[in-house]
């Protein structure tokens, strides 16, 4: 036999060989799915829920307009720290201060008065005083007289005398009688002459003092709103006077963040957070929760639920304020911030990457289990005894949580009670034992893996597409 048959025979062989050869592994590698896999291990976990809000004094003020006037003088600038009583801003006061002088000038005039009637009340006091002696002396004479007359001791003309001055005396001290009711009568109306001129000069008090406005708490001038010239109203019904300024006091500083409707059930008072300040990269300050908003605020508008009548499936939020423990002195209200609420805590849980939960239906574990049953293999599904259905739905397509765990090259469905979340593991309260190796990735594999898939484990870091275009 010619050589180059002996190479073609050779070259035919070896092609048929692989070609058989190549049969069975795409064969065997026909069913094959590559997936990641980890191991079910202990850690702590953590449960955060992140929300983002402003920075906020826990006490502040804001000074309105409470009278009119214009601004003359501004005696204060943002950032200044002030005490409370402090002058801020100054109106112009000519009217009111006139107004002021010219009541402290009635009122003095009405003392006067005052002083004149208590002098006449007193002189008719007197008055009245020294005609009831006369008085008492005239029915002396009077009675001493009708005696004598009765005996004919004295003459007619003597006895009328003497009745005369009686009668004249009586006379006299119901006229000082009189005038002592009169005159208590003017002291009692320049009394309310007073009264009411004091009541005045309080209003005018109060109207020049509303022109000069001073700090009513201790704290930071934080925002300034008017500018000298300008003129300020006071506030009518229910709409509020002219906006001056704020006073902030920066020594309780809070984080005011607005915390998703789906969260807001997991967080309470008292927990802790780590609050973060866009201003401040890179610094983390200690807070705890120190009031929970009852009610829900539409995130669009700001406004309550209560504020609207119309029913709305928009997105909602709830208040939240964290305290900080340690603020900087630096810090300035309305600065942005984001709060990580730790709602629950737990040491040495057992976990497991949340990616790695998988769902499927009863229905498909079954129809995967009989699969499986026909092949002479094990189901590949360990199942917790099922709870009953509610009335009405179909238990078919109840919906069962758990993991692939890989076993012999094959997968197996674990059904597994899950407890708190932390940021990227989930606590596995039932189902696993600590070293289980279970299918992590990817998430094409995860969502169309079935129960008794044989797999192919590669745990190899993903190239980058311009690596792997490099080599």
């Amino acid at each position: 036999m010619k050589t180059w048959k002996k190479v073609s025979i050779g070259v035919g062989a070896v092609v048929v060989l692989g070609g058989i050869v190549w049969y069975g592994v795409a064969q065997k590698n026909k069913d094959v799915v590559t997936v990641q896999t980890g191991k079910v291990d202990r850690q702590d976990l953590v449960t955060l829920v992140t929300a983002s809000g402003e920075v906020k004094p826990k006490t502040y003020s804001n000074i309105l307009g409470e009278g009119f006037g214009k601004i003359i003088d501004i005696a204060v600038k943002e950032g200044d720290l002030v005490r409370r009583g402090s002058v801020l801003l100054r109106l112009e006061n000519i009217q009111p201060t006139a107004d002021v002088m010219a009541q402290q000038a009635g009122l003095g005039s009405a003392e006067a008065a005052l002083k004149a009637g208590e002098a006449n009340y007193r002189s008719a006091q007197a008055e009245l005083i020294q005609r009831q002696s006369d008085l008492d002396r005239a029915k002396l004479e009077w009675d001493r007289g009708r005696d004598l007359f009765k005996d004919g001791l004295i003459p007619k003309s003597d006895f009328d005398g003497r009745r005369a001055s009686f009668e004249s005396a009586t006379a006299a001290v119901d006229a000082s009688q009189a005038r002592v009711q009169q005159s208590r009568a003017e002291l009692d109306r320049m009394r309310s002459v007073i009264a009411q001129n004091t009541a005045v000069l309080s209003r005018t008090r109060d109207v020049l003092r509303k022109t000069t406005y001073t700090a009513p708490i201790n704290g930071v001038v934080s925002y300034i709103a008017v500018r000298v010239g300008e003129n300020v109203v006071p506030g009518i019904q229910n709409a509020s006077g002219s906006y001056l300024m704020t006073i902030s006091d920066m020594s309780v500083v809070t984080a005011e963040v607005k915390v998703d409707e789906t969260d807001i059930v997991n967080v309470r008072h008292g927990q802790e957070a780590d609050v973060t300040i866009d201003a401040m990269p890179g610094k983390i300050f200690k807070g705890k929760v120190t009031e929970v908003g009852t009610q829900a605020v539409l995130r669009t508008s700001g406004l309550a639920t209560t504020q609207t009548t119309a029913g709305t499936q928009e997105a909602k939020d709830f208040k939240v304020v964290v305290t900080l423990s340690e603020p900087p002195t630096n810090l300035r209200p309305g600065l942005s911030t984001t709060a990580k609420i730790k709602t629950a805590e737990k040491k040495n849980a057992l976990s497991i990457p949340i990616q790695a939960l998988a769902v499927r239906t009863r229905k498909d574990l079954e129809e995967a289990s009989k699969a499986a049953s026909k092949k002479g293999g094990s189901s590949g599904v360990t199942l917790a005894a099922a709870k009953p259905a509610p009335v009405g739905t179909d238990p078919k397509k109840e919906e069962i949580q758990g993991v692939f765990v890989v076993k012999n090259a094959k997968v197996e469905f674990v059904q597994v009670e899950t407890g708190i979340t932390g940021v990227t593991d989930i606590e596995v309260v039932s189902g696993l034992d600590q070293g289980a190796d279970i299918v992590t990735g990817s998430y094409r594999a995860l969502r169309t893996l079935r129960p008794g898939t044989p797999v192919k484990v590669d745990n190899k870091a993903p190239q980058k597409e311009g690596e792997a275009e490099s080599k």
